[in-house]
């Protein structure tokens, strides 16, 4: 099936809380007749995820629409995981809403609301369909429109002939502005009557019939423009405001802000009456009444200024009558009314900052009356009082005195006073305000150029527009002040949130408004009840628009209320479910425009190529409208067909919201708002820019008049001229524009959706291309922007072959002359130029096209051309995406490592000498194989980011894949199952060096992720299936092993040859000595090889190891067994462990005791060279026994070659290694305080800071965790006795006395928690062996026992929870329940846990390696282990939470999280090694390592199979 005919489910993944992601809020959705499924997903362990998570949305789930009503929908979770999702069918257009509502702490808690636009189907014209089968619906893009003026047309049913031309030119929308009754300006935004349409609209026969009648000839009329043109139609509408002549306003003038309604434009009110009385008076008051100067003007302000608003005392309306007020203060005082007053609410009145004070002041003492009234502001008396003696420092009424009155009166004049002094103040500066706009007002009326030039100043042309409309209307029943009506307008730079004409606004008075004279601004309130007809009758007038119309544009649309948009919205999709809903924003911010766009379900924002003012800033607005850039990868390589969940034999095409949705612009050439070409560029720029439009892959638009080439702006009130319906076809643009309409709906119907935007100078180049084919069509325009530079660089088309289509030049031909009949162009035409010349060459690039244009290509001319790379697209595209499962079938996992990964050391020894990739400007990559790649890829990819390094470098050449293909070659002698991925590479390799280079990067990617996706996924079919069926997160934790295991020639598990081996850490621990440790190796095998079902390596990495026991200790640094090193008490320990899960989870499990072994060394443990080694075998069995015989007798040795040689930071005592078993609990105890035997092996090496040869962290005595170890050794040994697997059953302490498994077992299990616990209680020390004034943090674990320096027992770490993971039974359930939910706090980081409890006084959590400081305990990173946070150990920490219930499978999802998103972010692809504070980035860390990614593995599987 293809892709284009499958449904389509777009999955968006919701933020922690259910919200959706800040770039996400916003969303549509196109619609056609397959099926759309839009899927909510939340990750494990977010917030949501854990709560019983339901989405709710007003999406019709079922029955219609309606915006307040909100349908649950419920996730679906996965029980292990924790994941969750649900879906919506999308079907039904609208503006939608969202969000998440879950239980969280036993409270039910609610996301961030999301918005969803399913966008509507609007139709092709039947002919239209038939040509393109594939489309029965314009997508949005395609839409052409032209906006005509319905006044200068005519008589409707006479408008076939301008029709025709419409249609010719190629235009498949027609946006006429309001057809409804216009008011006495005559201005079609200024609607009288909006159920009645204009008389012009009709012909003298028609303006006579009813009123009904008439709706009837437009209905038709309107509909006859699809069915015999196929245009589609679309008008206004205008909710803002109405005319001021609108008859409905005498019977309700509650529709408008009038003084009644909103009292408080009173003062604003007077104001403009004022300057009206003073415009009749000029002459009078030897005011000039003509402003010829900037002077003339200052003198109207100045008088303004010292008589208008002296006069008016405004200030009346804002401030308290202080002679009134004071009095009824005292007269009160003097009656008693303040007997049940309270001075203590205020006793803090006295002491509070002045403006505190006159806040609290104005809050509780001052009451507003109606404010539309002068001096309105009275007193609450009892709080007056009360406030009054606080502030006089009068405890209660009966201490006010007769003889203090008087004192008090002055004392309330003064407070008065003080609450009126801001109000003053800020009078003055509505004053100061006030002024200046209305002197900038009068200044652009009356002398700009582009201004409206009114003349004289009369009262009937007063200095400054009227802010008001009188009406009158005699015997009217309304209250006083109804009948003046605030005029609309708009404010610079305003909140488009805030009503200008709402409570509270001072921008009437201020004069801030620029206003309409002819429009009343409408006042809707917070809902239909605030003014039920009003809502009534505009919802009415919005039906019958979208009744008429494919579609609507929003007038004035940031000023409108946004709820009134909704609800009116609502309306009209509910006549018309696929209205096509058009605006113009002016917001100022993209977020108030998403905002809008998003809660309206708006289609596009109409975006104006005329506010370009140089072919520079063309460009930008053609890049950012005109579509996705050529090569884009993302469709291509994100988009994925995979079958539906819960559906047998069912897909979908899967394609993931990486970002959200953007608005679409509706790119117009000229509005009709815009000044044209000729006023503000050139006439002769009307030809490229309208081509330049042409070409963007988004809705187009232009005006009538615009194609042939009127020369002004025309005055949509005072034009009377009609348009000319018999305009030629040569006439201007209009046979360029019938060829660019054409080639732009062609584009958009076959997917040209990838465009290139080039421009030098005047210069212009758009190249559309089909992201399939790669077939295109270029536009080389020359713009002609008056005194801009020109020339350009050659135009070369790589690879290429190019056809010639069109190419004009536009001349004019002479002046513009008026003529009073109709409206008509500047006398043009258009030149047709010659072909340019296609000349064939060749550079160090390969071939290529130069196009050469003719000399008369001049400034205004435009030539467009066909490309393409011929045939070989398809066959290329299918080469690159595909890979025959039968070239990679015999991989191993090993080739797997090679061909995915090898760090740079990694690639270095195995190829003696290479290393990864180098990206010029970027760096070296991750790895060399192809997951270097990948990794720089996948943000490209998401964000077509082709201006990334690594994309100039694949234009360049194709170096990177010379280098794929070079380093698998050279690995084929040992790995020669690549071979056959060396030739499909080859392969590849040749197709993509036929493509342009501007393809490169497309073609790479889509080659190194075909190889990479199939060569991953083998891999996983290799493992076991709890990682096949596994999420992503456990895929990604599984491959670590594929990364981390491989052969390098300097060291693996054998002396004598190369092994594969695993690596403890990439970059720093992947080769020689360093690469492989004895307990990294043991405590990573569980989950890298065991969990992942790679039994067989983990079996010889147990082998090699077992063979390599000296002393009753295996290697802490293996060295392929060459010269090991013996200084690790844990390690042999975590083998031991590692064999017990061998044993109970491989299929072979127990066949590994009888495994043979041979020895490296000889049975007296003396150190021998390998030709001397390997001279006798032993069962796993018998290694086992030798282990726990060398531990009960005691092991006490110097280590081989002891000295610098082996260390050179070691004092001389640290080489000494003893071990003993403390017969009196059971534990092992060991090390001294000059050597590190744990995993904690931070030696000092400071001499400036002298802390060399000092350990960070010796942890002598009996650490936690190998207690825990030894004792699950000792409970799987007497299982094993039990079952007679196992021949010995004891073992020998230091005097030679048997001690059974059995009671050595009962021995620690009866002492651990009497030897480790740290009671919550100190009352029950005595209980355990503790010495109180020592404790640091309580209800815990000993983090050793019986060291040398008894502080350090105390130190809280997370080695705990190795022993509780591991041998569970040896803690007390409560205790270690209450442990886990402590260190959940203090040790719990974001990525790993700290190493020591932020409370010690040695804590210090950033370890920096390279800082030789003179800090004894950090210098040289000698704080590794003391608060650094280590991902390793929270493993076990969660497998312990699990097991004591301590957390639920939530948090333990939810901490995971932080793991999720850095493996999936990092371009190692793993997790660290550690962090430093808080989880902060360590430099010093391993990137990616083996244990932080095991022990997570081993927690998922034990939550998803059981421990």
């Amino acid at each position: 099936m293809k892709q284009a005919t499958l449904p389509h489910l777009y999955a968006l993944t919701l933020g922690d809380d259910g919200s959706p992601t800040q770039d996400k809020t916003y969303l549509r959705f196109p619609l056609s007749d397959n099926k759309l499924i839009l899927r909510f997903i939340l990750n494990p362990g977010s917030l949501a995820a854990g709560g019983h998570p339901i989405i709710y949305t007003n999406y019709p789930i079922s029955g219609d629409f309606n915006r307040t009503q909100f349908h649950p929908v419920k996730f679906i979770k996965d029980p292990h995981l924790l994941h969750a999702y649900c879906d919506i069918h999308l079907d039904l257009p609208g503006a939608y809403q969202y969000y998440t509502k879950y239980s969280h702490e036993e409270k039910e808690e609610q996301s961030d609301i999301g918005y969803i636009v399913a966008e509507p189907r609007l139709p092709l014209p039947p002919g239209k369909i038939q040509s393109n089968q594939s489309h029965k619906y314009l997508p949005l893009d395609g839409i052409m429109i032209l906006s005509m003026i319905p006044k200068w047309m005519g008589p409707i049913t006479e408008w076939k002939p301008l029709i025709d031309e419409v249609s010719y030119a190629g235009y498949n929308m027609i946006h006429f502005v309001p057809l409804q009754k216009r008011g006495v300006s005559n201005s079609p935004y200024s609607i009288s009557d909006q159920l009645a349409y204009d008389d012009d609209v009709f012909t003298e026969k028609d303006r006579k019939r009813s009123p009904e009648e008439k709706l009837a000839i437009v209905q038709k009329s309107i509909g006859l423009l699809f069915k015999d043109h196929g245009i589609l139609s679309l008008s206004d509408v205008v909710w803002n405001h109405t005319s001021d002549s609108t008859e409905f306003l005498m019977d309700h003038p509650e529709a408008g802000y009038n003084l009644h309604n909103s009292p408080y434009l009173v003062p604003a009110y007077e104001l403009d009456t004022s300057l009206i009385e003073l415009s009749g008076h000029m002459e009078q008051l030897n005011l000039p009444s003509e402003i010829k100067s900037a002077q003339d003007a200052d003198i109207i302000i100045e008088y303004i200024k010292h008589n208008t608003f002296k006069d008016l005392k405004l200030y009346e309306y804002k401030i308290i009558d202080v002679a009134k007020y004071t009095q009824v203060l005292h007269d009160a005082l003097l009656s008693g009314s303040g007997s049940k007053c309270d001075p203590s609410v205020y006793k803090c009145a006295k002491d509070l900052p002045v403006k505190e004070r006159i806040s609290l002041f104005g809050k509780d003492v001052i009451v507003d009356g109606h404010l539309g009234s002068r001096y309105h502001k009275s007193i609450n008396i009892p709080n007056a009082i009360s406030f009054l003696l606080a502030y006089n420092g009068i405890d209660k009424w009966s201490q006010c005195v007769l003889d203090r009155v008087d004192s008090l009166r002055k004392s309330f004049e003064s407070l008065l006073n003080d609450y009126n002094l801001p109000l003053y103040e800020e009078y003055d500066e509505d004053c100061r305000i006030a002024l200046d706009n209305i002197k900038g007002r009068l200044l652009f009326t009356r002398m700009a150029e582009n201004g409206p030039k009114l003349g004289v100043i009369t009262k009937s042309n007063p200095v400054i527009e009227s802010y008001f409309t009188r009406l009158d209307k005699v015997g009217a029943e309304h209250p006083k002040g109804s009948m003046a009506l605030a005029n609309n307008g708009w404010i610079w730079n305003a909140d488009p949130l805030v009503d200008f004409a709402g409570p509270g606004t001072k921008a009437y008075l201020r004069r801030e408004v620029i206003v309409w004279g002819d429009c009343v601004k409408l006042r809707y309130g917070k809902s239909p009840s605030d003014n039920p007809w009003l809502w009534a009758h505009m919802r009415k007038y919005t039906e019958q628009v979208a009744d008429m119309f494919h579609g609507i544009r929003i007038d004035n649309c940031h000023s409108t209320p946004i709820h009134v948009a909704e609800y009116f919205l609502d309306c009209a999709r509910k006549v018309r479910p696929d209205l096509y809903v058009l605006a113009e924003l002016f917001t100022g911010s993209a977020e108030k425009d998403n905002m809008f766009v998003s809660r309206l379900g708006i289609h596009a924002l109409i975006r104006e190529a005329m506010q370009a003012w140089s072919t520079h800033e063309l460009s930008r607005l053609t890049h950012r409208h005109g579509g996705k850039p050529v090569g884009s990868m993302d469709a291509d390589m994100l988009w994925k067909v995979v079958p539906l969940e819960g559906k047998k034999k069912k897909n979908v095409l899967r394609i993931p919201i990486v970002h959200g949705s953007s608005p679409r612009a509706l790119f117009m050439d000229c509005t009709h708002d815009n000044e044209t070409p000729y006023q503000k560029r050139t006439p002769q720029d009307t030809l490229p820019n309208g081509a330049i439009v042409a070409f963007s892959d988004c809705a187009i638009g232009s005006v009538k008049g615009y194609d042939e080439i009127y020369p002004r702006l025309l005055d949509l009130v005072n034009e009377k001229r009609m348009y000319n319906s018999q305009i030629k076809r040569n006439t201007g643009i209009i046979e360029a524009k019938h060829k660019l309409l054409a080639l732009h709906e062609k584009m958009c119907l076959e997917g040209y959706h990838e465009v290139y935007v080039h421009q030098e100078n005047d210069f212009l180049q758009v190249h559309r291309q089909h992201p399939g084919s790669q077939k295109g069509y270029l536009l080389i325009s020359r713009t002609a922007f008056p005194g801009q530079g020109t020339g350009r660089s050659p135009i070369r088309l790589r690879k290429s072959k190019a056809t010639f289509l069109f190419s004009y030049s536009l001349k004019i031909d002479g002046d513009y002359v008026r003529d009073s009949k109709s409206l008509e162009g500047i006398p043009s035409h258009l030149d047709t130029l010659d072909p340019p010349r296609f000349e064939n060459k060749r550079d160090e690039k390969g071939e290529y096209v130069e196009v050469i244009l003719p000399d008369n290509f001049e400034p205004g001319s435009i030539c467009v051309i066909e490309t393409s790379i011929g045939d070989k697209y398809t066959e290329v595209h299918k080469m690159v995406t595909t890979l025959d499962k039968k070239v990679i079938k015999d991989l191993d996992l090993l080739d797997c490592n090679v061909v995915l990964y090898r760090c740079g050391s990694e690639e270095y020894d195995a190829t003696h000498g290479d290393s990864v990739y180098n990206i010029p400007q970027y760096g070296e990559l991750a790895y060399a194989g192809l997951q270097g790649f990948m990794s720089v890829l996948n943000s490209i990819i998401k964000n077509n980011d082709l201006g990334h390094p690594l994309c100039d470098n694949l234009r360049a050449g194709l170096w990177a894949l010379d280098y794929t293909i070079h380093r698998l070659e050279k690995y084929l002698p040992e790995y020669p199952h690549l071979s056959g991925l060396v030739e499909w590479f080859k392969t590849r390799s040749k197709f993509i060096s036929e493509m342009p280079d501007f393809m490169v990067p497309k073609y790479f990617a889509l080659t190194v992720q075909t190889a990479y996706e199939e060569i991953y996924t083998h891999a996983l079919s290799l493992m076991s299936p709890l990682i096949q069926h596994g999420d992503t997160f456990i895929k990604q934790l599984a491959m670590t092993s594929v990364q981390l295991h491989g052969k390098v020639p300097s060291t693996g598990l054998c002396p004598t040859s190369v092994t594969p081996s695993l690596a403890a850490g990439l970059p720093h621990f992947t080769v020689g000595h360093m690469r492989v440790w004895g307990r990294d190796v043991f405590i990573s095998l569980r989950g890298l090889f065991m969990v992942t079902g790679q039994f067989e390596a983990a079996k010889k990495h147990i082998i090699a190891f077992a063979g390599s026991l000296r002393h009753g200790l295996i290697p802490n640094l293996l060295d392929s067994v060459r010269k090991p090193r013996y200084n690790s008490r844990d390690s042999v320990w975590f083998f031991l462990q590692a064999v017990q899960d061998y044993y109970q989870l491989a299929p072979d499990g127990k066949n590994i005791l009888s495994e043979k072994i041979p020895r490296r060394f000889p049975k007296d443990d003396k150190y021998v060279e390998v030709e001397e080694g390997y001279k006798y075998s032993v069962t796993i069995a018998e290694v086992i026994q030798e282990i726990m015989e060398r531990h009960a007798s005691g092991i006490h040795f110097r280590e081989y070659n002891a000295g610098p040689n082996i260390d050179s930071q070691m004092t001389d005592k640290g080489f000494n290694i003893d071990i003993d078993v403390d017969w009196s609990s059971g534990v092992l105890v060991g090390g001294n305080i000059w050597n590190c035997g744990t995993w904690m092996d931070k030696m000092g090496e400071s001499e400036k800071a002298k802390n060399k040869g000092y350990p960070g962290t010796p942890r002598d005595g009996a650490p936690i965790e190998i207690t825990g170890l030894l004792k699950s050794t000792l409970r799987w040994i007497n299982e094993l006795i039990k079952k007679k697997e196992f021949n010995w059953p004891s073992v020998k302490d230091s005097n030679g006395k048997s001690v059974t498994y059995e009671s050595w077992n009962n021995l620690l299990q009866k002492n651990f928690e009497r030897v480790y616990y740290i009671p919550m209680d100190p009352k029950d020390d005595e209980k355990y062996d503790v010495i109180t004034k020592i404790v640091n943090r309580r209800g815990v674990y000993k983090d050793v026992y019986k060291a040398t320096e008894a502080y350090a027992e105390y130190q809280l770490r997370p080695n705990i929870f190795v022993a509780m993971t591991v041998a569970p039974e040896l803690f007390d359930q409560d205790h270690a329940s209450g442990c886990i939910r402590i260190c959940q706090k203090a040790l719990l980081g974001p990525l790993g846990m700290r190493t020591l409890d932020p409370t010690d006084q040695q804590y210090r959590p950033n370890y920096i390696n390279s800082d030789d400081s003179d800090d004894f305990l950090t210098s040289k990173g000698r704080n590794y282990h003391q608060g650094p946070e280590w991902l390793w150990p929270l493993g076990y920490y969660l497998r312990a939470s699990n097991h004591f219930h301590a957390l639920y499978p939530q948090e333990i999802a939810r901490i995971l999280g932080e793991h999720r998103e850095h493996i999936t972010s990092s371009v190692w692809c793993g997790l660290p090694e550690l962090t430093n504070k808080d989880g902060a980035h360590c430099n010093d860390s391993c990137t990616t390592q083996s244990w932080s990614s095991a022990t997570l593995l081993d927690l998922l599987h034990g939550l998803i199979e059981g421990e």
